[in-house]
C-alpha cells in the first residue's frame, strides 16, 4: 500500500501519445471513467452518460469563472529582445502583476512594448509597460501607459494561455472558444476549470430533466495550479493562494439539497477547494476571499458526496485531492486502467466520475 504522506506515492508512467494537446469536435464526445470509491468497481461510459448517473434532487456545483487572455507577448522597448509573460492579476493599487522570461536581466524602470497586430493592414497598436518592482519569487507589478482597464487590455494585446504541456506555439482560434465553459461567467482565471470543459447546454438540461439543481461558485485559477510539489512530504508543502467566492445561494441550495436527501457533486477540483474552504470552520456560509487549502490525506470531507474530474499531472496538488476523496490505491489503479483503455489525459482530456450510493445529510 503505497504510503499517501510521500509525494512518490502520487506518480504514474504516462505515454506522451495520451496527453489531449487538441480538443475534440464536439464537448461532450469525451469518454468518462465512472469510479465507485466504496468499491472501486470501474465503467467505462462516455460523458453523454452522465446524466444517467444523476438522481433527483442531487446539486451539481460548477465553477463559473472565466479564463482571461492573460498571455503576453513583445519585446523590450531599449533592446528589443522578446519578451513573453503572463498576466497573474492586479494589486489593490491597480498595478499589473506579470510573470515572464526574456534573454537578459530586466530592471525595475524598464519598459516593455507589447503590440496587437492590426488586421486592417493600416498599422500596429502598441502598449507600454513600465517594470516598478521584482519580489523573491520572480513576480514584477507593473504599470501600463494606458487608462483603460486590464481586461480590455488583455483582449487587445493578451491570448489564451494554455496549459505548458499543450506544445504549440500560439493558440488558435478553437481553443480560444473550447478552453472555456459554456458557463464562464466572471473573467479572471488563468487556466480553465478542465472538469466543466466537457459540459454543453444540453447535458445540463437533461441533469435538470433528472430532476438535479445546477448551482455556481468562482475560483479564479492561478498559475500555482500548473506548479510541481517540490518536496518529498506532503506536509512541507506551500500550497499557492487563489481568489474564489461561494454565494448565499448556492449555500441555500446545498441545505436544499441536504434537506431532499440528494447529492452536493463538485464539478472539478477548484469547486471542491471553494466548497471546502467555505466550510472550514465546521458550518458552510457564504464566502469571499483567498484560499491556500491544501486538500491531502487524511482530510475528512465537510461537503462534497461526488467529484466529476479530468484526469491530472503526476506528483501534482490536484492528484493529491482526487486520492484524498477517492483512497490513494483506487486511483491509482483506475489511473492504470485509464492507461490501458488508452484515456485522453489533462485539460483536453478524458473525464471522471467519483460517485457512491451514500446520500442524505452527514451525520
Amino acid at each position: 500500500m503505497a504510503d499517501p504522506d510521500l509525494l512518490s506515492s502520487y506518480n504514474y508512467d504516462l505515454p506522451p501519445e495520451l496527453i489531449a494537446d487538441r480538443p475534440l469536435a464536439q464537448r461532450d464526445a469525451s469518454r468518462l471513467l465512472v469510479l465507485d470509491r466504496e468499491t472501486g468497481e470501474i465503467q467505462h461510459r462516455m460523458f453523454r452518460d452522465l446524466p444517467s448517473f444523476i438522481r433527483p434532487h442531487d446539486l451539481l456545483v460548477v465553477n463559473e469563472t472565466r479564463v482571461i487572455p492573460a498571455k503576453l507577448t513583445g519585446h523590450r522597448t531599449a533592446t528589443g529582445g522578446r519578451w513573453e509573460g503572463l498576466f497573474l492579476g492586479v494589486t489593490p493599487e491597480g498595478n499589473w502583476r506579470l510573470i515572464g522570461q526574456t534573454r537578459g536581466k530586466l530592471q525595475s524602470g524598464e519598459t516593455l512594448t507589447l503590440i496587437r497586430a492590426s488586421h486592417s493592414g493600416v498599422g500596429d497598436e502598441s502598449l507600454l509597460m513600465t517594470l516598478i518592482s521584482r519580489n523573491d519569487e520572480g513576480e514584477w507589478q507593473a504599470t501600463t501607459n494606458s487608462d483603460a482597464d486590464h481586461f480590455t487590455l488583455l483582449e487587445r494585446f493578451g491570448t489564451v494561455p494554455l496549459p505548458p504541456y499543450i506544445e504549440r506555439d500560439s493558440p488558435t482560434e478553437d481553443d480560444r472558444e473550447r478552453y472555456q465553459t459554456t458557463y464562464a461567467t466572471t473573467p479572471g482565471a488563468v487556466a480553465a476549470p478542465t472538469a466543466g470543459l466537457h459540459f454543453t447546454p444540453e447535458i445540463l438540461d437533461e441533469c435538470r430533466a433528472r430532476g438535479a439543481s445546477v448551482a455556481t461558485v468562482t475560483l479564479h485559477v492561478g498559475l500555482g495550479t500548473f506548479r510541481p510539489i517540490a518536496v518529498d512530504r506532503l506536509d512541507e508543502h506551500r500550497m499557492h493562494h487563489e481568489w474564489c467566492e461561494l454565494p448565499q445561494s448556492t449555500v441555500d441550495a446545498i441545505t436544499a439539497t441536504r434537506e431532499a436527501g440528494g447529492r452536493v457533486i463538485a464539478v472539478g477540483t477548484t469547486t471542491v477547494r471553494t466548497l471546502e474552504s467555505a466550510a472550514a470552520s465546521g458550518t458552510l456560509a457564504p464566502f469571499t476571499g483567498e484560499t491556500n487549502l491544501f486538500i491531502r490525506p487524511p482530510y475528512e470531507f465537510k461537503v462534497i458526496d461526488a467529484l466529476l474530474t479530468n484526469f491530472h499531472l503526476p506528483r501534482s496538488t490536484l492528484l493529491v485531492l482526487l486520492a484524498t476523496f477517492a483512497g490513494l490505491d483506487q486511483v491509482l489503479a483506475a489511473y492504470e486502467t485509464a492507461i490501458a483503455e488508452k484515456y485522453r489525459f489533462y485539460s483536453y482530456g478524458d473525464a471522471m466520475f467519483v460517485c457512491d450510493e451514500r446520500v442524505g445529510s452527514r451525520e
